[in-house]
């Protein structure tokens, strides 16, 4: 847009939204489009509705913009609302890095677009657009202080420092290589923490060079040698072979963190935490120390590690990873689990495989469980016809929500228990979901009690274990805290409870985050708060 006046034509943009898209880091923010405006422009953002929104961030926007608005006289058309937008897309095939190299984007990107706009200066360090998403309610009730966590924390922000309070100023320096996925890796020095520029998902070569290459910038830059390396506790990851590879080149150790445990530190190093917290890690997937995909995870933790306390209820991955991709293979994991497996064919009937699917969960056969908080959204929207299949991550959950919107909804009384253990199960959930109509009215309701209903189960069952422990403070990570229904709804009704959330504010709480969690663990290891028997 060119301006915050522009900006307010399309979306709703409050003073808060208004000063953080208009700072020096200028970064986009996901905000929600006004009334009518993405029914007009169905082919941005399909489903959804919010739009990511950015002002000029550097001369060449604005030079653009001049151009397309004609040239305009003076300096007033700046800040004039005009009726105009630009809708711009990183310079990159989906799933691997930015083209920096202009003979390279030639060559890459020439069939994707009709021509090419170059410079005279080479770019030497590639960064993306930083993104963030304010959370606060549209009447301000549920959340009422302007909070916007990072989806993606790159230019404008990096490499800005994130204080490490309590760590002291002479800390030996760690490297941390983050995860697979949304990847960004983290170097100390002293009691500040430097997280990359995000890389992204670890499954194009292209996307492993630019992990090596943003660890040696950041090492040039910062002129430290680590002294210990972390990495996942996954022995497949690209980020976990190198970091093998690097400790091997450099003669340090390495450590294995698993990935949750990740999440929850991210959070606590940000705010200094040194005593023990519950946290509650809502997310895709990540690799248990058991050997199991972890997902919906409630922990202990403290400077010296963290106790699993209780996760969420599992459902079957049918036919593997693939599930993940393929929502409706979650909905009819569903069916399944209540015992209408009959239903699948029928249920799914657009889909090819519905029938062998059906077989596969009769004779458990490929179907691993998983509690993944990301895979209940997957199989919530499957249920409701949204998205049996997605074409880029997280787009069932998002439209999920985007349905949702602002209906309102009270939890469904019947749909959880906790036990005398503390297990959180979903007598009525599933059925719920399984019976809903297709009425785009009833599906709209349903789909804001199902995100009601999730968040009055995981505060009762947050409470239920900060009575059994005496703790009060609650941890806030994975990706899924970016849906701003679930978020707003968590913060509230933890409050309620008389429990302290902690959020992350200056990394996202996703998978971008997760090396700076990697990192304080480290800290922690090195400086002696948790046992160096742990290090391999």
């Amino acid at each position: 847009m060119p301006n915050v006046a522009s900006a307010r034509q399309w979306a709703e943009v409050d003073n808060d939204a208004a000063r953080l898209l208009a700072s020096p880091a200028a970064p986009i923010l996901l905000l929600p489009t006004r009334t009518g405006v993405a029914e007009r422009h169905p082919l941005i953002a399909p489903g959804l509705n919010d739009w990511g929104l950015m002002l000029p961030a550097a001369p060449l926007h604005a030079l653009l913009i001049h151009e397309l608005l004609g040239r305009p006289a003076g300096r007033a058309w700046r800040e004039a609302a005009q009726p105009t937008l630009l809708v711009m897309t990183s310079a990159n095939p989906g799933g691997e890095p930015l083209v920096v190299d202009e003979a390279e984007a030639v060559e890459r990107l020439g069939g994707l677009c009709d021509a090419l706009l170059v410079h005279n200066r080479p770019i030497l360090g590639r960064v993306d657009d930083s993104v963030r998403r304010p959370m606060r309610g549209a009447d301000g009730a549920v959340s009422s202080a302007f909070f916007a966590p990072f989806v993606r924390r790159a230019r404008g922000y990096v490499p800005d420092p994130i204080e490490l309070p309590g760590v002291p100023a002479d800390a030996p320096p760690v490297l941390a290589t983050g995860a697979w996925m949304k990847n960004t890796v983290c170097l100390t020095r002293g009691n500040q923490a430097f997280l990359s520029p995000h890389i992204g998902d670890l499954g194009s070569a292209a996307c492993r060079h630019a992990l090596v290459e943003a660890i040696e910038r950041l090492r040039d830059f910062l002129g430290v040698r680590p002294q210990l390396i972390a990495h996942d506790l996954h022995p497949d990851f690209f980020s976990t072979q190198h970091a093998q590879a690097l400790a091997a080149e450099w003669g340090v150790p390495t450590l294995a963190v698993q990935h949750h445990h990740a999440h929850a530190a991210a959070v606590r190093a940000e705010h200094g935490a040194t005593a023990p917290t519950l946290a509650l890690l809502l997310d895709g997937v990540g690799l248990g120390d058991d050997g199991t995909p972890w997902g919906g995870e409630l922990l202990r933790v403290s400077s010296g590690g963290f106790e699993r306390l209780g996760h969420l209820p599992t459902l079957a991955l049918a036919g593997g990873d693939r599930a993940a991709a393929e929502p409706w293979r979650l909905g009819a994991a569903v069916l399944h689990a209540l015992g209408r497996g009959e239903e699948i064919a029928a249920r799914f009937a657009d889909q090819a495989g519905a029938g062998q699917i059906a077989r596969l969960l009769a004779r458990n056969l490929n179907c691993p469980p998983t509690p993944s908080a990301g895979r209940l959204f997957d199989a919530a929207a499957a249920l409701l016809g949204l998205c049996p299949v997605q074409r880029h991550e997280g787009e069932a959950a998002m439209r999920l929500e985007a349905l949702a919107a602002d209906h309102p909804a009270t939890p469904w009384p019947d749909a959880w228990r906790i036990d005398a253990e503390g297990r959180l199960t979903w007598p009525g959930l599933w059925t719920h979901l399984a019976d809903a109509t297709e009425a785009p009215t009833a599906s709209a309701t349903i789909a804001a009690t199902f995100h009601a209903t999730l968040v009055a189960a995981l505060a009762d069952w947050v409470a239920h274990h900060a009575r059994a422990t005496g703790l009060h403070g609650v941890a806030l990570g994975g990706g899924c805290l970016i849906n701003r229904r679930l978020r707003n709804g968590l913060v509230a009704a933890l409050a309620e409870r008389g429990l302290t959330p902690l959020e992350a504010r200056q990394a996202p709480p996703g998978d971008g985050g997760l090396a700076l969690g990697q990192a304080a663990i480290a800290l922690d290891h090195l400086l002696g708060a948790a046992p160096a028997a742990h290090l391999p």
